[in-house]
């Protein structure tokens, strides 16, 4: 089935859009038939309006209904202490404590604890570059892998690839790195590990088109988004993406009398949840049990079934291992499957 979610219109829109989602629109290409989908933003909130922690006690950097649909820039995860000449030397002078700049919170009305927030990602434009780095002591082989290195990008909205050697060229699709809501403590969290507010998931599988569901850990939500990524496979194992500026627009509703306890999403073709651990045996278990409750609670099968039907349909991922020992599993399950 597919999704869609309209701010605000009146029933000249509805009937335009309903013509177009039944009859297609003759004469629009993708592109242009992305922009009548898209929402007008209805709220900005710019690069200077960021933190780089998770708490509760961190205020709001703007309040919206449900069902707004927000801009926002983000900044690329050095916060500025990297540029497009910085070299592999640079490397090391970068500290740590300014990185994974988030743009918000953003409060909702509305949002209680228990709720779920829906965060549909519908445009994400790239910034003008980027940069991946080998940080020493940090990455997946950190013992192996033990001199900085740095490789920056021109980038730009327009632009699909990067070339990363002379036969390798790289296609991009940009995506949050970071995105969460505020988890029910005063203490400021590091945002490096991933955890049941979201946090740093690193799942390229979140990326335009995709609706992320949130667990509604306090008073208003308090989401935050960053540390985007202009390419990154599964895993991040070298520790980066390639980091760069965008901007991103999303629009947040309130779902109410659902219950998740981690990060869950989706896209026209699939469900899936994700769940964080310390090891991959822990993460990998705990996404199945959530694969089986969501089939058992939102498709009417027994947990016995619903755990059969995972074993022949449910698809494990890796999406995290970079933050040792903190990792990131995903399962997904095509909606085909399940006729929807």
């Amino acid at each position: 089935m597919k999704r869609i979610h309209i701010a605000s219109c009146n029933w000249l829109t509805i009937l335009y859009l309903s013509a177009i989602f039944w009859f297609g629109c003759p004469g629009l290409d993708q592109e242009e038939a992305q922009v009548v989908s898209t929402p007008k933003a209805q709220f900005t909130l710019t690069r200077e309006q960021t933190h780089n922690k998770f708490s509760r006690a961190i205020p709001p950097a703007l309040t919206v209904p449900s069902g707004a649909v927000v801009e926002v820039l983000t900044e690329e995860a050095s916060d500025n202490q990297l540029h497009l000449n910085s070299n592999s030397s640079d490397v090391v002078n970068v500290k740590m404590d300014p990185i994974h700049p988030l743009t918000g919170p953003v409060y909702v009305e509305g949002a209680e604890v228990g709720d779920v927030l829906a965060v549909t990602l519908h445009e994400i434009e790239l910034g003008d570059w980027g940069w991946v780095a080998v940080f020493p002591e940090f990455g997946f082989l950190a013992d192996e892998f033990t001199e900085p290195y740095l490789r920056t990008f021109a980038l730009g909205k327009d632009v699909n690839t990067v070339q990363f050697s002379d036969k390798i060229t790289l296609p991009l699709k940009p995506f949050p790195g970071v995105m969460g809501v505020a988890p029910d403590t005063d203490e400021m969290l590091s945002t490096i590990p991933p955890r049941a507010n979201g946090g740093n998931m690193d799942n390229p599988y979140m990326t335009q088109g995709t609706t992320v569901y949130f667990p509604v850990l306090v008073k208003g939500a308090l989401f935050s988004v960053g540390d985007t990524h202009a390419v990154q496979g599964l895993g991040e194992v070298c520790g980066t993406a390639i980091e760069a500026p965008m901007r991103i627009v999303y629009q947040v509703e309130v779902i109410k009398g659902r219950k998740i306890q981690e990060p869950q999403y989706e896209t026209d073709d699939y469900y899936a949840v994700t769940a964080f651990a310390t090891t991959l045996d822990e993460a990998a278990k705990k996404a199945v049990r959530y694969l089986v409750d969501y089939l058992v609670a939102e498709h009417g099968l027994d947990r016995t079934e619903a755990y059969v039907l995972c074993s022949l349909a449910g698809d494990l991922h890796i999406a995290e291992v970079v933050d040792v020992p903190h990792v990131l599993v995903t399962m997904h399950i095509a909606k085909s499957v399940l006729g929807m």
